[in-house]
């Protein structure tokens, strides 16, 4: 029966199309928590799958007290399976890792122990990673050069999957687009203690990798967004209001481009409406990026509502 104690780990597993994974994992991952001795549970969320991932965990959940699954209705990505995932999680300390057995869940009582030492957060460091060169391994060294880069985080591996977390570090990170390979970012905002072990990864057995290189483009968009959210957090004005001050500094110069033009060269009257339209339309342009500066400050201090979606489907041993 599942412990009435708080729960003190939470394990949580996107997965997308692995079916035959998934019962190897539940398996591996039973061993390992039992040797915790302490109240766990493993949380699998379901981005969608198409194949019969889903019967297999309504046979987990029913199978075992302390296996819940979160279904998806369609495919939202992996940092909005990991964000559900962290939300319907109970347990103190959250274990992030892939559902796809590259990650090895014997590493995850190394992660617990190294956060006993007074982290919030521990990554892992995949240092003998089994990835082929190009598409993997290079573009993986590449983007966690940049990302190292903007979130001031030094990692050895910002994109391994394997990780541990503080429930309150947890509770206050949203995710969304590709910001899963940015939570020690994210993490570090809110002033985490952050630390790295290397870990153990495996080559993958059954299916294939849900990785492709048109996932770079949209790496490097979430990553100018993040460099936007880390420097201008507390206060969006100062963004806005530099942008704003560029254009009226622009829309003055337009002035006194009109005024030369129709005291000293008596500019005729439609060159200068021209002028004048675009003198005005650099002016509001100015005033438009002020008011966003103020509406994005308003946000902050109030904070932002959340959205309105059907809410997903909970799988447990009572269903």
């Amino acid at each position: 029966m599942l412990s009435q104690e708080k729960i003190a780990v939470s394990v949580v597993v996107p997965v997308y199309n692995e079916e035959e994974n998934v019962p190897i994992l539940h398996r591996e991952l039973v061993d390992v928590l039992d040797t915790l001795g302490k109240p766990y549970e493993i949380l699998f969320v379901d981005d969608g799958s198409s194949d019969t991932t889903r019967d297999v965990l309504r046979s987990l959940c029913q199978a075992h007290p302390y296996t819940k699954a979160i279904l998806f209705r369609k495919n939202y990505g992996q940092s909005a399976a990991m964000g559900a995932g962290f939300r319907y999680s109970k347990g103190q300390r959250v274990v992030a890792m892939d559902g796809d057995l590259q990650n090895d869940p014997r590493d995850i009582p190394k992660l617990l122990a190294k956060m006993d030492e007074g982290f919030d957060v521990v990554s892992g460091w995949r240092k003998n990673r089994k990835d082929t060169l190009i598409l993997r391994k290079i573009p993986s060294r590449i983007a966690n050069k940049l990302i190292c880069s903007v979130t001031d985080v030094q990692l050895h591996d910002t994109g391994c999957s394997l990780k541990a977390f503080r429930r309150e570090v947890v509770d206050r990170i949203r995710l969304y687009g590709e910001l899963h390979r940015f939570i020690p970012g994210l993490a570090r905002v809110e002033g985490a203690r952050i630390s790295e072990i290397v870990v153990n990864h495996r080559m993958r057995q059954f299916g294939v990798s849900k990785y492709n290189i048109s996932r770079t483009f949209r790496v490097v968009m979430d990553l100018s967004s993040l460099n936007l959210f880390l420097k201008y957090l507390r206060n969006p004005l100062r963004f806005f209001g530099k942008m704003g001050a560029f254009f009226f500094l622009a829309g003055f110069a337009g002035a006194v481009w009109f005024a030369y033009e129709s005291l000293v060269h008596h500019a005729p009257y439609a060159a200068l409406n021209v002028i004048v339209t675009l003198v005005f339309l650099i002016f509001v342009m100015g005033f438009q990026f002020v008011f966003l500066g103020l509406i994005g400050s308003l946000i902050v201090q109030t904070g932002s509502r959340k959205g309105r979606t059907l809410p997903p489907y909970i799988l447990s041993q009572k269903e």
